[in-house]
């Protein structure tokens, strides 16, 4: 284990390798300016491991006030601890450079005119020990379990290899570090809150669902939302409804359901001020109607849990389908048609009867394709049973008598 006093030592050591500071306290280092496309420049140098720290951080994902700060995951202790041993190796290399984004802050100076796309130059960061870690010019994009292991290794310095881009926009920083890491393990549920805070080109895969993980977004903060805080999120954990299952609820609402008549065609885009009333408005009738079942948990109702939550969701577009006089129907509307089926739906207690012999207890459903499909046609049979039948057959008198 490494003691404090070797912990002192090593950090009185950087402070003397770091160049002379001056009034300004600036770390000048020698880089490449590569001009990739009209207005996107990377510069790449090399720079001790140990002294990133001290110009850049870890844009960690949280809310304030509602609003999503940051991007960044937490380290992965195990990946730091392997990366640590083998940085303390004999002959360690880490070929693969580490990304920061920096703010304006951070100027590039020209030594030699231009080389095709690369110009040879002088890259200053300003340094200040006193700043907040928030406060400081870079943001970690990729590469925080390497710094960190090199961080905590028991080596004088090590020289990494950098790449770099200059912005203040939040949002920017943010689409490179999806692009970056979505071929690796990211966590999905990460992904997903950070999708509605770029609007840069993404993967095809990402561009869809940024659209329905804004709606999420948007439903799991605004206070007249039915789900407001509902949905377990990497900034709210204390949400009972899985992100994923809401995610798929809207994805097949948007693709051929009541969302879908919002979307603007041949586009990723639609109206969500439209989609998310009536979303509310729905929701907030199932939540009326099933009230008790509603305020508990997955693990004591199934339609907080993705069974309920999909399956309700194609009854949505079932029932806005029949109402569709109406753009964008109301609670009340949506509440008597909901109403006839609470006798038949066993979200807490008891079991239900899918005919043909097919029985499942109330907690015995589960978030698979087959349960889905069960569940939903049942609900979809029992709708057209007790609600769309007996207005037909009003109607049919109604013509006679007329």
């Amino acid at each position: 284990m490494r003691s404090d006093s070797i912990h002192h030592k090593q950090a009185v050591k950087h402070a003397a390798r770091r160049p002379a500071a001056s009034a300004r306290q600036e770390l000048r280092l020698a880089a490449l300016a590569v001009k990739q496309s009209p207005g996107r420049t990377v510069y790449t140098f090399a720079v001790d491991g140990k002294l990133v720290p001290s110009f850049a951080t870890i844009s960690r994902v949280s809310r304030h006030e509602g609003k999503l700060q940051g991007y960044q995951r937490t380290e992965v202790l195990s990946h730091v601890e392997d990366i640590r041993n083998y940085v303390e190796s004999p002959s360690p290399m880490i070929p693969n450079a580490v990304v920061l984004a920096f703010d304006s802050r951070v100027r590039f100076h020209p030594r030699r005119g231009q080389v095709g796309p690369t110009t040879v130059g002088t890259l200053v960061i300003p340094l200040c020990d006193e700043l907040a870690d928030e406060k400081k010019p870079g943001f970690v994009v990729d590469g925080q379990q390497r710094l960190a292991a090199i961080r905590e290794a028991q080596v004088e310095s090590f020289p990494l290899l950098v790449s770099a881009f200059i912005t203040d926009d939040l949002s920017e920083q943010t689409a490179q570090f999806l692009l970056v890491n979505s071929s690796k393990p990211l966590r999905k549920d990460l992904i997903y809150e950070l999708l509605p805070k770029t609007n840069a080109p993404l993967a095809p895969a990402l561009q869809r669902r940024r659209f329905s993980a804004t709606l999420l977004e948007r439903l799991n903060q605004e206070p007249a939302s039915p789900f407001h805080l509902k949905i377990r999120t990497v900034t709210n954990p204390s949400g009972t409804i899985k992100d994923n299952s809401i995610l798929k609820m809207l994805e097949n609402s948007l693709a051929a359901g009541a969302l879908c008549t919002f979307r603007e065609r041949g586009t990723l885009d639609g109206d969500v001020e439209a989609m998310l009333e009536l979303l509310r408005n729905y929701w907030t009738a199932v939540s009326r109607v099933f009230a008790t079942a509603w305020a508990l948990p997955p693990r004591k109702s199934r339609i907080t849990h993705g069974a309920g939550i999909i399956s309700m969701g194609f009854l949505m577009d079932a029932i806005s389908l029949q109402l569709k006089d109406t753009p964008i129907p109301s609670v009340a509307q949506y509440e008597a048609d909901l109403k006839p089926l609470a006798p038949v739906c066993h979200w807490t207690a008891g079991t239900w009867d899918f005919g043909e012999g097919r029985r499942r207890k109330w907690n015995e459903l589960q978030n698979i394709g087959k349960d889905l499909d069960m569940l939903t046609d049942h609900i979809q049979r029992e709708y057209r049973r007790l609600v769309l039948d007996p207005l037909s057959k009003k109607a049919r008198s109604a013509r006679r008598r007329s």
